[in-house]
């Protein structure tokens, strides 16, 4: 089980090279003022609840999630469980920002508690227990494990990411941590959820920012799960380093003087621009550049581009 094929780490050498790069800047301009640290913590705790509630089917919009979560208002039209899912998912961070520090070592009741947090009103009797029947996940190509095996399971995946026998980076362990727990499926329902929460636990412990797995990725995201099932983590680690990125540049966008990040049309409308948009954002999908999504939308700058131009060069020269 913990035999992990890294032929994909060639691939993303650079891409991780740059995270942990802006990851030192970041550490580098800490702390950033309270006040613009705590708007950027509201914003990411909505988009994180509503694009983690998406994937799993909740329809509130990012609004919607807004106004319940900061006004307190009720949705018309909108089913109670949708309601209990959003504030939910609100308690399970502020647990877990509770939690996380340097130090911290992952521990099960953490994960417990967190998915107990999840599912509270919602399905009691499950909250906080680990399942202890079969389940099938549509969709999926594989049967999760019998429930007998999952408390082992379970501690042997905390084992894992505390010895860390294989010297991964914390992109890399959060990425195979993310499928090893889907993979294992400990709870009858809240394993999504659960999961992107545990997994940001590890990311945030290492001290980079939350990354949140956007609802216009879910088909991407679950393919990506799949072909993981299959030991090929390709998609599955792009999707992360994205989504690691584009909470890293919101972070590095508060300190003065960095570079604005724009639209990869407004770039190439102008004069000088050496590709079509086309070719950007196929580097943009495939990671090659720095470049976060917004919707269905990629953010790049022109530094990236420049910057992706004098790599291709010095590769021709060697």
């Amino acid at each position: 089980m913990w035999e992990i094929d890294r032929s994909y780490y060639v691939e993303f050498e650079e891409t991780f090279q740059r995270l942990f790069d802006k990851k030192q800047m970041l550490d580098q301009g800490r702390p950033l003022p309270q006040s613009a640290l705590q708007k950027i913590k509201e914003s990411l705790t909505i988009e994180w609840t509503y694009n983690s509630n998406s994937i799993e089917g909740n329809t509130l919009s990012l609004r919607e999630t807004q106004l319940v979560l900061q006004e307190g208002i009720t949705i018309k039209g909108k089913s109670l469980r949708e309601h209990f899912e959003v504030k939910n998912h609100e308690v399970a961070i502020a647990y877990l920002y509770s939690i996380v520090h340097d130090s911290y070592q992952l521990k099960s009741r953490d994960i417990l508690t967190l998915h107990a947090n999840v599912l509270r009103s919602i399905e009691e009797e499950f909250a906080g227990r680990l399942r202890n029947g079969g389940v099938r996940i549509s969709g999926a190509n594989f049967i999760p494990p019998n429930a007998l095996k999952v408390p082992t399971l379970i501690d042997e995946l905390i084992a894992f990411v505390h010895n860390n026998p294989l010297g991964l980076n914390t992109i890399e362990l959060a990425t195979i941590f993310h499928h090893k727990f889907v993979w294992i499926h400990p709870f009858f329902d809240g394993n999504g959820r659960t999961v992107r929460l545990v997994m940001n636990l590890l990311l945030m412990q290492a001290g980079f920012p939350p990354a949140i797995i956007l609802k216009n990725d879910r088909k991407k995201y679950y393919e990506a799960l799949n072909q993981a099932n299959n030991g090929n983590y390709q998609k599955l680690i792009l999707l992360m380093c994205q989504a690691v990125e584009r909470t890293l540049n919101i972070y590095l966008n508060a300190f003065p003087g960095q570079e604005p990040y724009e639209s990869i049309a407004t770039i190439v409308s102008e004069p000088g621009t050496p590709y079509g948009q086309d070719y950007i954002s196929l580097l943009a999908r495939q990671g090659k550049i720095d470049a976060y999504k917004e919707g269905r939308n990629w953010f790049t700058t022109r530094q990236a581009i420049q910057d992706y131009i004098d790599n291709r060069q010095r590769k021709r020269q060697l």
